[in-house]
């Protein structure tokens, strides 16, 4: 019996052995292509279930059940690698460049592009707008749906209106959150540049993520109503150093000028209708002033950079990325330049076998800018065609300008000789700028999966300048006893980061899921510092008018912040994630000081369900969100405190020869707070055909309360008549579509085509503040003419802005009848004050923005258009309006100016300001870029050089029935008077890697 027991196990002990020697033992390390180990790469026997994860070292063991089995090796941001066991001893993994594509920047993270359940859009580098690029938002021109980037003009480094999903506030800031590398930025100017975006150099961005519904952006909270962009800067890559050297030459020019009347016109009209005495103001010249003042601007763009990992130590290997840029770009309005220099460096170390890891980021950059005195544009439509450029006499520098009648007293409401507006001013500002931060990920090695996050980061912008008039204007003859104007300014802003979070991510297999989660904390400062200085003459004697203000006066508030976000995913197939963020802002008082923004989002892989074995359906996604944002941009720091502030120049009181400013209680609302933003989003997600047909549809509801607006108070509470209050509500509610196609895909041809398109619609549904009696509204876009005359409203029941207008009478031939308008009301009189008399006409924003883009590719070369449009929205042409009439021409101030051609089609004899004549259909098309490239491709010793040439024009034309310059308007209040030009631009551009 014993010895039958003894057999058993001997046989057992057998039958063991002989099992463990055919599961066949195996070991390995996997590294990337700097050498270092890879941590949770997922290697499988192919054929099998068995799998086993690297660890910290990039260490595995797995056993196989043959001796010669084959492995698979994955992992997210590489290459799979397929091997056999033999070859696998040390594996590297190669990054892959269609792997980090689909990594998107979220809200303090990255997510796979496929697990994304809120509403975000990326834009890689590759999909950038072409071209004469400035300023960084321009990259994402017509490439986004519901985003709409509006250049404010044409000046050289001059800023866009952005607007993500339309307006979301009436007097507090549209603007959307902008972040760069982890650290969130005040969106206002600083003193110098109105456009802090032209600081970045555009060149250095890698990716954009626009974050749109609140699912996406409510991690930030009280600054997220308007959306998020979150831009990120390129990193050092690569197994080696690779340097890059772009360059692009450009040159620009005017499109299209204000159509006015030419001197022999003018000559006509006065002769026919003007006194003896007008008849006498008249000249012999036919000046085009617009020609005067604009010109060919030319300019150039030249970048820099090094890439790759330097090998430190031995087990030591840095990625690093260095750049430098220098810009410099003429205005088309004479006189106007920015030039700018900038620097970057970031540095992305692993120490600890990855265990520890960072991404260090600087930034510099100078921008120079000379601003042209922008008043030169409306001056030149309406100065006298007749008279010359030149006088023949030194007085005003030899510029001719409007005397009064038989004297040699400036006429000083008669507009200045444009030329001269530009050439005997020297308005100049120099602006730094730092960005830095560095963000650290470690491993904590108690448990796997949980990371100790922390971004430290700093903001530091200084901005000064001068503004020099030079003493023989004629504006300082005026205003400034013949000696010329200096004034300066200096201001700083300076903002400091510091964030911490806890993040766990783990692998559930047993129950098909996948969980992270993150919660942290976050506190941001923000500085302002101004310099106040005293006005002086030219000449640097001080102004005795003027005081000695505070040197330094500082400014600041600051948001101390907790925040928590969950993702779950069970079967790579359902998703959900919720998010909360806790705010407490300085701005506002104790009571109304914090505030709570969360929000939860789910999506359902319908594919995995229904499609799974489709070779049709390559994606299909069900998404879904509902979220609360808040909005404090645009509110002052202390505007909940009682305060006094210095009153102005015109009010200042003598006390014997000294002219004191004196302290004055300004307005406050203590009960002030933050708008609210609650949005639901419903999106699709799709994909056919391998992703050669793909894209995206959303539909969305936000629905805004606490919204802020100016509004007048009661006379006699204080020194201000106007107070910013919360005072209603709005909804946005609107339809989202995107879709990209690959038409064409063969070896040598490859053509895209991509479109975009967005339905919005806006209403104010509730205003607390009732100000005028019989009004149910507030009075809104100031025109130019006349005295405090508005164009628009804010009024329940319609958009923001709307024009708020007589309505014209018309004649049987369809021409307006002077001064004749409908009696709205019914009284029997039409009252031009009488708000009753008035109509809702029409609205500003469009009802649809959309976006085009295509290119193809043959063999080595590349041809790409890309154009955006509107439709639906409206402009008042305040160049017709307040120029086109015979008074203009027969000024009762005595001279002679020039009119719009407009009219010649009215005939009108005074201005009619309030005529909805003057508000007209402004849809437009617009073909923003063709440009065409040539990749010669690799050559030189080894092939590692590498050339590209580039054609662009950028601004190449627009479609519109608006019979202004330019129907894209970046006011807000739809008022089209006195833009800068936005300006065709041809440049040709070389790209060299080595």
């Amino acid at each position: 019996m014993m010895m039958c027991k003894s057999a058993a196990m001997l046989m057992l002990l057998v039958c063991a052995s002989l099992s463990l020697l055919a599961q066949n033992m195996i070991k390995g390390t996997v590294i990337n292509s700097q050498g270092i180990g890879i941590q949770g790469v997922t290697v499988t026997v192919k054929g099998t279930r068995i799998s086993a994860q690297t660890d910290a070292s990039g260490a595995y063991t797995i056993s196989a059940p043959t001796a010669t089995p084959v492995l698979i090796f994955t992992s997210i941001g590489f290459t799979t690698q397929v091997l056999p066991s033999a070859s696998a001893t040390t594996v590297i993994l190669l990054e892959s460049s269609k792997q980090l594509e689909d990594i998107v920047v979220v809200a303090y993270g990255t997510k796979n592009k496929s697990d994304l359940t809120g509403s975000v859009t990326a834009v890689t580098e590759k999909d950038f707008q072409k071209g004469n690029i400035n300023s960084s938002e321009q990259l994402l021109q017509g490439k986004v749906a519901g985003l709409e980037v509006t250049t404010g003009g044409g000046s050289a480094g001059g800023g866009s209106k952005i607007r993500i999903r339309g307006t979301a506030s009436l007097n507090a800031s549209n603007d959307p959150l902008i972040v760069i590398d982890g650290v969130p930025v005040e969106g206002n100017g600083i003193a110098g540049s109105a456009n802090v975006l032209s600081t970045i150099n555009p060149d250095d961005i890698e990716s954009m993520s626009v974050l749109k519904d609140a699912s996406a952006a409510a991690l930030y909270g009280s600054r997220a109503s308007n959306g998020v962009i979150i831009i990120t800067t390129k990193k050092g890559r690569g197994d080696k150093f690779t340097f890059n050297f772009n360059t692009k030459a450009s040159m620009s020019e005017i499109t299209k000028q204000v159509d006015v009347l030419s001197g022999d016109q003018i000559r006509e009209i006065v002769n026919a209708n003007g006194t003896a005495e007008y008849k006498g103001f008249l000249g012999s010249a036919n000046t085009d002033w617009q020609d005067q003042i604009y010109r060919k601007a030319y300019g150039y763009d030249n970048n820099l950079s090094a890439s790759g990992v330097a090998n430190v130590a031995n087990n030591f290997s840095l990625p690093i990325r260095a750049s430098v840029g220098v810009l410099n770009q003429e205005g088309i309005l004479k006189t106007n330049k920015f030039e700018r220099v900038s620097g970057s460096i970031n540095l992305s170390p692993k120490l600890m076998n990855d265990r520890l890891s960072f991404n260090i980021n600087a930034k510099y950059s100078n921008a120079k800018t000379r601003f042209a005195n922008e008043g030169a544009i409306g001056s030149a439509v309406r100065f006298d065609p007749t008279q010359p450029v030149y006088s023949g006499n030194s007085r005003f520098g030899g510029f001719y300008e409007w005397l009064q009648p038989a004297s040699t007293t400036v006429n000083n409401l008669a507009p200045r000789n444009p030329l001269g507006l530009l050439e005997q001013r020297n308005n100049t500002s120099d602006v730094n700028r730092f960005i830095g931060n560095v963000q650290m990920d470690y491993k904590l090695p108690f448990l796997t999966g949980l990371h100790l996050l922390a971004n430290l980061g700093i903001d530091a912008t200084t901005g000064r300048g001068y503004d020099i008039q030079d003493s023989v204007s004629a504006g300082s003859v005026i205003g400034n006893q013949g000696k010329g104007s200096y004034n300066t300014y200096k201001q700083r802003k300076e903002s400091q980061l510091a964030d911490v979070q806890l993040f766990y991510e783990t692998n559930l297999p047993s129950i098909k899921s996948k969980l992270d989660i993150l919660v942290g904390h976050s506190f941001q400062d923000f500085y302002t510092f101004d310099n106040s200085y005293r006005s002086s003459f030219q000449d640097y004697t001080f102004n005795p008018t003027s005081v000695v203000l505070f040197p330094t006066d500082k400014n600041g508030f600051a948001i101390d912040s907790y925040l928590g976000r969950i993702n779950y995913s069970y079967d790579s197939k359902y998703y959900i994630t919720g998010t909360m963020r806790r705010d407490a802002s300085s701005k506002f008082s104790p009571e109304n000081r914090v505030g709570y923004f969360p929000s939860v989002s789910a999506a359902w892989r319908i594919k995995e369900d229904f499609f799974k074995r489709s070779t049709a359906v390559s994606e299909l996604k069900l998404r879904g969100s509902y979220g609360i944002t808040g909005q404090q941009d645009g509110i002052g720091y202390y505007n909940y405190l009682p305060r006094y502030s210095f009153g102005s120049n015109s009010a200042q009181y003598q006390i014997g020869d000294q002219f004191i400013q004196f302290l004055r209680p300004s307005a406050y609302d203590p009960s002030v707070k933050w708008e609210e933003s609650t949005t639901t989003n419903i999106g699709l997600d799709f994909g056919f055909l391998n992703n050669r047909i793909s894209g995206t549809v959303d539909v969305y509801q936000k629905d805004t309360k606490d919204l802020l607006s100016v509004v007048p108070v009661a006379s006699g509470a204080n020194f201000n008549i106007e107070l910013l209050k919360n005072v209603g509500s709005l909804q946005n509610r609107g339809i989202e579509v995107t879709l990209n196609t690959i038409p064409v895909q063969t070896n040598k041809v490859t053509w895209n085509f991509g479109v975009n398109a967005a339905y919005n619609e806006i209403e104010i549904t509730k205003l607390n503040e009732i100000v005028i009696p019989d009004f149910k509204g507030i009075s809104v876009s100031g025109i130019s003419g006349g005295t405090g005359n508005n164009i628009g409203v804010f009024a329940v029941g319609y958009a923001p802005y709307t024009f708020f207008a007589k309505q014209q009478v018309y004649d049987a031939n369809g021409k307006p009848i002077d001064g004749v308008f409908n009696d709205i009301n019914r009284d029997g009189v039409v009252s031009p004050n009488d708000l009753n008399d008035r109509r809702y006409y029409k609205k500003p924003a469009p009802d649809v923005i959309f976006g085009v883009n295509t290119s193809l590719t043959i063999a080595k070369f590349t041809l790409g258009l890309t154009g955006h449009g509107q439709l639906g929205n409206y402009l008042y042409n305040n160049q017709f309006s307040n120029s086109a009439t015979l008074r203009n021409i027969l000024d009762p101030v005595k001279y002679i100016g020039n009119a719009s051609t407009n009219y010649l089609e009215t005939g009108f004899t005074n201005n009619r300001y309030l005529s909805d004549y003057y508000i007209e259909n402004a849809s437009f098309f617009r073909m923003d870029n063709i440009n065409l490239g040539y990749d010669f491709g690799k050559f030189g010793r080894g092939g590692s050089t590498a050339l590209r040439l580039t054609a662009n024009v950028q601004n190449v034309f627009v479609v519109t029935k608006y019979s202004g310059t330019d129907p894209e308007n970046a006011s807000g209040s739809g008022v089209d008077n006195n833009i800068y030009p936005r300006p065709r631009i041809y440049s040709l551009g070389a790209s060299l890697n080595f």
